[in-house]
């Protein structure tokens, strides 16, 4: 089977960078795969270079002249004798063109079909789509909202509150609630310019800022389904993930199961993220998200990632299963073996070099790093002493991820592996991590996406 996959998708170029990069790479080289690097000038030194079999330098620091010229990916894709091209998450992974480009250049693309990426890629038609497949989603716009008068009309029409962001792009980037119109001026101000932004990035010509207005549900856990499309058509759920303590609309800490949702609504759940893969025909690993009613035990779509997620390994650890060897073999014709049944509780912890009070980044070079090492811990780590952190890139310096047997297993475990866990240099987050451990409501395992706002009221 090996010599079947190293002619179908061997040499795998990562096009990525940190710790995604480095993760994929052990995957690839575990299979029997030459795995080929890109990289910055300012990435030069890091792991994810040394540990690939081959790695070629693409551009300076900044992502738009390296990480995000697909031409330069390409080039060097068909440099090294690529076969295939694995995105990782972010720079280009959700890039339609890329992906097109990828095939229409003879390789083999290591994610869904472009055609599945475009359909979900624009969360006003991912919506449209998901309603008409039976998924639940919540009262909101239809069409793109160019301008704030058609603005106060939607929310007139949906009523306050709402949540008001980008049609396209992904990370809370552009995203703030409105309780009133004056609020919404404000918040369509922020959607709008991340819009035209991104839109500007993408190289698409818009008439007017890209924006969606949906009803905004207080108390909302944000709980996620890992999907995995196989050859044929099938579509499997692997569980779901808790990803509700966010600063900034942006995730800090998963897990998985959620310890928000009935075995009632989990099926649910589940049962909605097959039929949303198979609306669009998907194949590879994907991400449902939605958002829960916590006091009713509903749940809305909100959107679905076309992609690996940087939270894919709470999943694994549940499951037992490797994603990005899944990944490889569904993208080589192969409709590997699933798990049937999740066991067992894990967490993530980002560990991201920023201030641990206000979150701002704080880059600089590790001059201690010390990763815990433990039964049930694992660190999927971008980075090692020597290392610098740029400003060029996200912030994310490592994951420390702990399964137990049960949830408080796992949270004796956390609170062990993040005490034990030494960085030093630049700032970073593991005091918060610490600190919340001890919070009561997510030792409760009663939170909601508010959390982290309230502990830094």
């Amino acid at each position: 089977m090996v010599g079947v996959l190293t002619e179908t998708l061997g040499p795998v170029l990562v096009a990525n960078r940190g710790e995604i990069a480095r993760r994929i790479i052990r995957t690839v080289k575990r299979m029997g795969l030459r795995a080929v690097a890109v990289h910055s000038e300012a990435d030069a030194d890091l792991p994810f270079v040394r540990e690939a079999d081959e790695a070629v330098l693409i551009g300076p620091g900044n992502p738009a002249q390296s990480y995000l010229d697909a031409g330069k990916v390409l080039e060097a894709a068909r440099a090294t004798g690529a076969r295939s091209v694995h995105p990782g998450y972010g720079f280009l992974a959700e890039n339609v063109a890329f992906a097109r480009a990828v095939i229409e250049a003879g390789m083999v693309w290591i994610g869904p079909a472009p055609e599945a990426i475009d359909r979900m890629g624009d969360k006003i038609n991912a919506r449209n789509v998901m309603e008409a497949a039976g998924v639940p989603v919540a009262a909101g716009t239809r069409e793109p909202v160019t301008d704030l008068s058609l603005a106060l009309r939607a929310a007139e029409s949906i009523g306050y509150p709402v949540m008001v962001k980008t049609a396209a792009g992904g990370g809370g980037i552009g995203m703030s609630v409105a309780y009133d119109d004056e609020g919404l001026g404000k918040a369509y101000d922020q959607a709008a310019r991340a819009a035209a932004r991104f839109a500007g990035s993408a190289g698409d010509a818009l008439d007017g800022p890209a924006v969606l207005l949906e009803r905004y549900i207080e108390r909302a856990r944000h709980v996620e389904v890992q999907i995995l499309g196989l050859p044929g058509g099938r579509v499997v759920a692997l569980g779901e993930r808790d990803c509700s303590v966010q600063r900034r609309h942006q995730k800090v800490v998963e897990e998985s199961p959620s310890p928000g949702i009935t075995p009632e609504l989990r099926e649910r759940m589940l049962a909605a993220a097959v039929r949303a893969g198979e609306a669009v025909g998907y194949a590879g690993a994907g991400t449902v998200e939605c958002l829960v009613d916590a006091d009713r035990q509903d749940f809305v779509f909100l959107e679905m990632n076309t992609r690996l997620q940087v939270e894919h390994p709470v999943t694994e650890l549940v499951t037992g299963v490797d994603l990005v060897e899944l990944q490889l073999r569904v993208a080589a014709g192969e409709s590997p073996e699933v798990p049937a049944e999740p066991a067992g509780h894990a967490m993530e912890f980002r560990v991201y070099a920023e201030d641990p009070k206000r979150f701002f980044p704080g880059p600089g070079t590790i001059t201690a790093w010390e990763e815990p090492v433990a039964d049930g811990v694992r660190v999927d780590s971008g980075y090692e002493v020597g290392n610098t952190v740029t400003p060029f890139y996200d912030p994310l310096m490592a994951k420390l991820c702990v399964r137990g047997e049960s949830r408080a297993d796992a949270l004796e475990k956390g609170r062990k592996a993040v005490a034990a866990f030494t960085v030093e240099g630049p700032k970073n987050n593991l005091p918060f991590c610490a600190e919340l451990l001890e919070n009561a409501e997510f030792v409760a395992g009663d939170y909601d996406t508010g959390l982290v706002a309230r502990m830094r009221a």
